[in-house]
């Protein structure tokens, strides 16, 4: 009778995100530019796309964008050179 009560799938479930395509767009509706280097961090159990951007003015400002949905998280003038 509960045989089945515990049977899991089998086929593995892929959380959907954005493509890092995607974020690059997204970003740049928010800063124009020319983006510089794309990466995708773990922040506080949660998978981020940050999108470094060079703007005309030769400022380079981070995007974070959550991959999951592809909201903005936040928008920051780099101030180091490293």
């Amino acid at each position: 009778m509960y045989e089945n009560f515990y049977h899991v799938n089998p086929t593995p479930m892929y959380r959907q995100r954005i493509t890092m395509q995607q974020a690059q767009e997204i970003a740049l509706q928010r800063v124009s530019g020319e983006i510089l280097h794309v990466d995708m961090d773990l922040e506080n159990g949660v998978l981020v796309y940050e999108v470094f951007i060079l703007t005309p003015q030769n400022r380079i400002y981070e995007v974070e964008i959550l991959a999951k949905s592809g909201r903005i998280l936040k928008i920051e003038e780099e101030n180091d050179f490293d």
